[in-house]
């Protein structure tokens, strides 16, 4: 089915670029849309989960995700001013080989370009999409794309292509990519936090780094709400970073690296989930199809789960229709239980609320140590709860094996 086939995407994001690497290599002929003179990517961090490991492995590139990043074996959460631990989740609770790998937005980025380039993926830049017509995309100065036998919305949180559900969180995160050399108090090996309530979070992740021979780094963030973001940029700088040191003192030597506010930048976030991923002749993958807060750390594997289901239902079932509902099958109720679990624990540890923080630090967190609830909880940070790789039926290796693949890949 697949061979001659011309399939159009809008959006090199994670998403857009996997599914197009994956398609193209199935043979397809793959053309991405993107706004930008050159594609790049926004943001400072993330953590790839083995579910999201065994999908870049599909592609070749999980060992040099893995060169590249950041071995995470822990989420480690402390409230202040008590130092409680109220945030513990290990992966070694699944078995002695499950980890994350932290990694920068911007490697990810590259390691995926270049596996669409070598693939042989087309991108047409500066070409804004802002709706479809008759298989065709439609562009921000009138201009229209050809006829494509199928158009894929990729464009992310804000798509203009997307049915217009869900809300904005009241919460962000402003976010920056540090050097690590004086990252000593910290774990190498460990996303950590400290919260105050549930209306100040701070937080280091590893993510390796940038480039080969570039300083290994750590994304910083502090969670701030949008409507508190304009105070917070015609603030004084200094007192801010007076107010992170009370709640982190240690966190000083990447404070030091942060000169003005231009030197963070702002995420803001949503919650929308598509009751259907295929809507007025195109397909939804990633954030158009879904997007929540980062919490439970899936956005960047959801989309490369999106984007190998599609591209397996697409070169194994017969018929574009037949495809496409199995492209649905495949991810609607893994989607389905990790947004009910992202609303549930997002409110916990953003949000002005002071009864559910206090419930997390002296209930919820002594519960989260008694068997079974770390293997639970690993499982659901690893992103195997609901096991998406055996809904999408493919012939794919344990993710937990894929997620320790040296440089040279092994893939099928």
């Amino acid at each position: 089915m697949a061979a001659g086939r011309e399939v159009a995407i809008a959006g090199a994001g994670v998403a857009g670029l996997a599914l197009g690497a994956l398609l193209a290599n199935a043979g397809w002929r793959v053309t991405v849309f993107d706004k930008l003179e050159r594609p790049a990517p926004i943001g400072s961090g993330l953590i790839l989960q083995p579910v999201g490991m065994a999908v870049l492995a599909k592609l070749g590139v999980a060992g040099r995700a893995r060169d590249l990043g950041a071995r995470i074996d822990r989420l480690l959460g402390r409230a202040k001013p008590t130092d409680r631990v109220v945030l513990d989740v290990r992966y070694s609770a699944l078995d002695s080989t499950s980890h994350g790998i932290g990694v920068h937005r911007g490697a990810l980025f590259e390691i995926l370009h270049d596996a669409a380039v070598k693939a042989g993926v087309n991108f047409e830049t500066r070409r804004e999409v802002r709706s479809v017509k008759d298989r065709r995309f439609l562009f921000a100065n009138g201009a229209e794309s050809a006829p494509f036998h199928l158009l894929i919305d990729a464009l992310g949180v804000r798509s203009p292509l997307s049915p217009k559900t869900g809300r904005l969180l009241a919460y962000g995160a402003l976010w920056a990519s540090l050097d690590w050399s004086h990252g000593e108090a910290f774990d190498a090996n460990a996303l950590e936090q400290r919260y105050v309530a549930a209306r100040r979070m701070v937080g280091v992740l590893p993510i390796g780094r940038l480039r080969d021979g570039a300083p290994t780094q750590a994304a910083f963030f502090w969670s701030l709400k949008g409507i508190d973001l304009g105070a917070w940029r015609t603030g004084a700088f200094d007192a801010w970073k007076d107010e992170v040191r009370t709640i982190w003192p240690e966190v000083e030597p990447f404070l030091a690296q942060i000169a003005t506010h231009d030197d963070l930048v702002y995420a803001s976030y949503a919650h929308r989930t598509l009751a259907y991923p295929v809507t007025r002749g195109l397909v939804h993958v990633g954030d158009s199809f879904r997007c929540t807060s980062p919490q439970l750390g899936q956005g960047a594997n959801m989309a490369l789960l999106d984007a190998f289901a599609l591209a397996y239902a697409l070169t194994t079932t017969r018929g574009m229709d037949e495809a496409l509902a199995a492209y649905a099958r495949m991810r609607l109720m893994h989607t389905r239980l990790y947004q009910t679990a992202s609303w549930l624990f997002t409110p916990v540890y953003q949000s002005d609320s002071e009864i559910l923080p206090w419930l997390r630090d002296w209930i919820a967190g002594p519960l989260s140590r008694i068997p079974p609830a770390p293997k639970v909880l690993a499982a659901l940070v690893a992103g195997a709860i609901g096991s998406p790789l055996k809904a999408i039926g493919a012939d794919l290796m344990d993710a937990r094996a894929t997620s320790m693949l040296p440089s040279a890949d092994v893939s099928s």
